[in-house]
């Protein structure tokens, strides 16, 4: 039973009774001063904002205005939070309360008895309450949450971790701000994960430890299961173990793989760590990470019956059987990830948390990893200075296919390597921090997607830590011997030789002393990751843009939408930067707010000139922000694409510094904080596609990239370029080809730019198709100017209007709305006379209701009776008819490419106090930020979830379009 509602809160000062009196004889009430509802699972200061007693945070300049924790002193943020609740516990059963995360200790009272927790922000705490409950009536938590022991204080100049305090306990280090997060007013203090109370018979289960064996090349596979009984009762218990494993089929039924039983004797008052006979598979389905398969996740549940008793536990997790292996690749020095047998190129991205107050939910979780996921991205490196991520977020990991690098609480900034040099020792108590270790390993090792235990951010663990985390985390034989006899296996004789490897701490996955260390950057400790700022696109490709094998940061620009920045700072503040010409290169000024947001610019001064003045001095916050967005579409894809072009020739992989904000930062992001994608979330998944048709801008050679394990055969490049007057002037079909596997292939250059009448700024189409059934296996579109010049015609060509089309089917699932779009470019001009290749297209077969707002509209067919909310708005056009499409065109005068067209979900009638446009957020689109060449067909599908009541508007806007927008309404399915 999660206890995570009804909590109330109070400023420990400003509460005059003991935490005796609050659980037995004075319950407080929200209604008496001074306390206030409470945020739990979540933190102090996310409690004073939901009760606004403080400014957000994370708007403008506010953050300045909140005491922080240096100046007021650490009694200020130490609170009482308090809850009631009731049970029904059966007779002779036990009952515990858990915590799953307190910062940074506590004091917990329930029903007027007293427990102390020990230190410790990333530790779990159990605690007998059998006679403590009451089974008849309410019952009564305190908890006194004291922050962390040395909270810090921040430098008038920022800085990396603050002065560093931070690292002498066991906790995030973020919290006392860096170069792209403000300080966290708190340092986090809360009751900041789960708290429950869960009931057992006379033995309990505790940390099962699920571990998979490959052999046979994969043909036999053994789980292995080991898990902590406890009887905690007075009587010797005569036990039944149970194990069960189980899948869940495509058609929504069962199938229940194995049922073992064993019996177990546990003495009163005792523990056995007990392990199961391994349990044998023939060729499983496997778990995959993200673009190479699927996410097999098999059921496990395990059981203990007790004689007289009944079943008195049981535990469950989703599994899945994969290998990991990793070495380091003698061709390149990088790390060399190998998933099930197979080299698997790493693109993926750095992450910090989901939010700098803590207020996390399997919600939030899901829409994190699942973007992740459609970046086709394979792997999250969890940073050290931010979380050991919680169990919610590595089970979407598991659902979604993203492998895990997951590091422990050492940064170089913060721990010995940064400015001031400070705890070279990193946290003053060793054992506390192994303490922490230990337990995060019990509670997330069990994941198919944690691929690795990394030591630390750009530094290792103190030498005692590092020797006993090395320990700690040795591989079982089956997992460090290239070749194990199978023999062993077939007579169970390995149990003689070799301890069975679920009775390991881990013994599973690699542990990597920090993130320089052993083939990543240079492999020895030194400072060799990064840049962190604008590029020119064409230095990714070349060969001195990165010496080493494996990049673990390497990071850029990301500006939000126009929208975000209104969302995020008051219209004082929306002024962009000012542009100043100095030595030839233009440098950018921005204003306090954005500056105190961490912005960036997209110039280098000497060494890059600006992005975005490249299309003309921006004139106003849209203007920047759509001109930023085409930057940050260009960087992202260019810089994934540079690093797939050498794969497995020069790197075994990138990870990108970094995807995502845990506030309102204007840099290093696909996504806000609001979860609206950048251009750069979908210029990186163009980039990362499994099989990706691209081109190489250093050499202008079209490249095919095959990162699956299978060859293709039977493919053709298409190749042409598309003037800005709407004119196709090269155009070129490659002969059918063949690409191996894992394997990028340079096919042709593409020779434009050399022809006498180029143009200074065109456009260019790739597709990689399939010649046996014309399917478009991938689709590239790039703008491009020649050597030496801008984007700036680009200007002119937004006065272009080109004819557009889009039609939807629109459904509605449960509380998600689902819409099949289709975008065509009316636009006369064809590539070729009967050219079969051109469109994409696909076919659907739903209801639809849609409402068109521009006066220009054509919608078929339109024959039934206005009803609902369309027949109350004037001037509209509408059709609801089943199985059928409807279609709403936006007349145009010109032809040529309907430049970067951008989808948006908003609600159909604008806020009332603000008159904006209110965004309805996290939508999910197949893509976005796409182009269409004359006559071009694009398929886009979007998924979103809309508050009760709201009516969503789907809009498109795009360069040289008038945008357009369709309410929709829809029928239940």
């Amino acid at each position: 039973m999660k206890l995570d509602s009804g909590w109330i809160a109070a400023r420990w000062k400003e509460v005059s009774n003991s935490g005796e009196e609050l659980t037995t004889t004075h319950p407080p009430s929200q209604s008496i001063k001074p306390w206030i509802e409470a945020l739990v699972p979540g933190t102090v200061l996310g409690t004073l904002l939901k009760n606004k007693l403080i400014p957000d945070p994370f708007y403008g300049l506010e953050n300045e205005a909140i005491l922080d924790i240096a100046d007021s002193g650490r009694e200020y943020y130490t609170f009482w939070f308090f809850t009631r609740f009731q049970t029904n516990m059966s007779a002779n059963a036990h009952a515990w309360l858990k915590f799953r995360g307190i910062n940074y200790s506590a004091e917990v009272y329930l029903n007027g008895h007293k427990n102390v927790l020990p230190k410790g922000m990333f530790r779990r705490h159990t605690l007998d309450v059998t006679d403590i409950l009451h089974n008849d009536g309410d019952n009564f938590l305190a908890v006194l949450v004291y922050p962390p022991d040395h909270p810090g204080r921040i430098p008038i100049e920022g800085g990396q971790g603050g002065d560093h305090d931070i690292g002498k306990d066991v906790a995030t280090q973020y919290v006392q701000g860096w170069d792209w997060m403000a300080p966290i007013r708190d340092r986090n203090t809360g009751i900041w994960d789960e708290v429950s109370i869960s009931f057992t018979g006379p033995v309990k289960i505790s940390d099962p430890h699920l571990v998979s064996s490959f052999f046979d090349d994969l043909k036999r596979v053994y789980l292995h299961t080991t898990a902590e009984y406890t009887n905690v009762s007075s009587l010797a218990a005569d036990c039944t173990l149970k194990v069960q494993v189980s899948i869940e089929l495509e058609d929504g039924m069962c199938l229940i793989e194995h049922v073992e039983t064993e019996e177990l004797a546990i003495p009163r008052g005792t523990s056995v760590l007990y392990t199961f006979q391994p349990l044998f598979f023939y060729r499983p389905n496997l778990w995959w990470p993200n673009g190479m398969g699927k996410q097999a996740l098999y059921k496990v549940e395990i059981s203990v019956d007790v004689k007289g008793y009944g079943e008195s536990d049981s535990w469950s997790q989703l599994f899945g059987f994969r290998k990991i292996d990793s070495h380091i690749d003698p061709a390149t020095g990088g790390r060399l990830f190998k998933v099930n047998g197979e080299p698997i190129f790493i693109r993926g991205g750095n992450w910090i948390i989901s939010d700098g107050l803590l207020r996390l939910s399997e919600k939030r979780y899901e829409t994190d990893i699942k973007f992740h996921a459609e970046m086709n991205f394979n792997m999250i490196r969890c940073w050290g200075g931010g979380l050991t991520e919680r169990p919610e977020f590595y089970h979407y990991c598991d659902l979604y296919g993203l492998l895990v690098w997951q590091e422990f609480w050492i940064t170089g900034d913060v721990d010995g390597r940064g400015v001031p040099v400070s705890n070279p020792n990193g946290p003053l108590d060793h054992n506390l921090f192994l303490e922490c270790a230990r337990d995060t390993i019990k509670l997330l090792r069990n994941h198919a997607s944690l691929a690795l235990w990394v030591g630390g951010n750009e530094q290792h663990p103190p030498d005692d830590i590092n020797t006993a985390l090395k320990n700690d985390l040795k591989l079982h034989p089956f997992f460090k011997l290239p070749e194990v006899d199978t023999n062993l296996m077939e007579t169970h004789s390995w149990t003689k030789s070799h301890e069975d490897p679920s009775r390991y701490l881990d013994g599973t996955r690699l542990y990597i002393q920090g993130s320089l260390w052993d083939g990543f950057a240079n492999g020895k400790g030194d400072f060799t990751d990064g840049p962190y700022e604008i590029q020119y696109p064409e230095d990714f490709f070349k060969d001195n843009f990165y010496k080493y094998g494996f990049n673990p940061e390497v990071g850029s620009v990301g500006i939000p939408v126009a929208a975000t920045i209104r969302r995020s700072m008051p219209r004082e503040s929306w002024q962009i930067p000012l542009f100043q010409l100095s030595d030839g290169y233009i440098s950018e000024v921005p204003n306090p707010v954005w500056d105190y947001h961490k912005y960036i610019p997209y110039s280098k001064p000497g060494k890059v000139h600006n992005q975005i003045e490249m299309y003309g001095e921006p004139k106003n916050l849209d203007d920047f922000c759509e001109k930023a967005q085409l930057v940050n579409y260009i960087q992202y894809r260019a810089l994934l694409e540079g690093w797939t072009s050498r794969m497995w020739t020069k790197y075994t992989g990138v990870l990108i510094w970094k995807t995502q904000n845990p506030w309102t930062g204007l840099r290093g992001q696909f996504y806000d904080h609001f979860h609206d994608q950048t251009a750069g979330f979908y210029g990186a998944r163009s980039a990362a596609e499994p099989i990706h048709v691209q081109l190489n801008l250093a050499t202008y050679f079209v490249e095919i990239v095959n990162t699956t394990s299978s060859p293709l055969s039977g493919v053709i490049v298409d190749t042409s370029v598309w003037e800005l007057e709407g004119s196709c002037p090269y155009h070129k079909l490659s002969k059918s080809l063949s690409v191996p596997p894992k394997k990028t292939l340079p096919i042709f250059e593409m020779e434009y730019p050399k022809m006498k009448n180029a143009k200074p700024v065109y456009f260019l189409l790739l597709k990689l198709l399939d010649k046996s059934n014309s399917n478009i296996l991938s689709r590239n579109f790039y703008w491009l100017h020649l050597t030496g010049g801008d984007y700036k015609p680009l200007e002119a060509y937004r006065s272009k209007r080109v004819p557009i089309r889009t039609s939807a089917k629109v459904t509605l699932v449960g509380q998600t709305y689902k819409a099949e779009m289709k975008v065509h470019n009316l636009s006369k001009e064809s590539l070729r006379e009967g050219h079969s290749f051109l469109n994409i297209d696909h076919h659907h077969n739903h209801q639809e209701l849609i409402k068109s707002e521009k006066i220009i509209t054509k919608v078929e067919p339109a024959n039934e009776k206005r009803e609902g909310l369309l027949a109350r708005i004037p001037s509209c056009v509408y059709a609801r008819k089943k199985k059928q499409m409807q279609v709403a065109e936006v007349k145009g005068e010109h032809s040529g490419v309907a430049f970067f067209l951008h989808f948006a979900v908003h609600a159909a009638t604008k806020n009332p106090k603000t008159g904006e446009d209110e965004r309805i957020l996290p939508v999910h689109y197949s893509d976005n930020y796409f182009s269409l060449v004359p006559g071009e067909v694009l398929p886009i599908d979007i998924s979103f979830e809309v508050p009760t009541g709201t009516v969503p508007k789907i809009v498109l806007q795009g360069w040289n379009t008038h945008g357009h927008s369709l309410a929709v309404q829809a029928t239940g399915h």
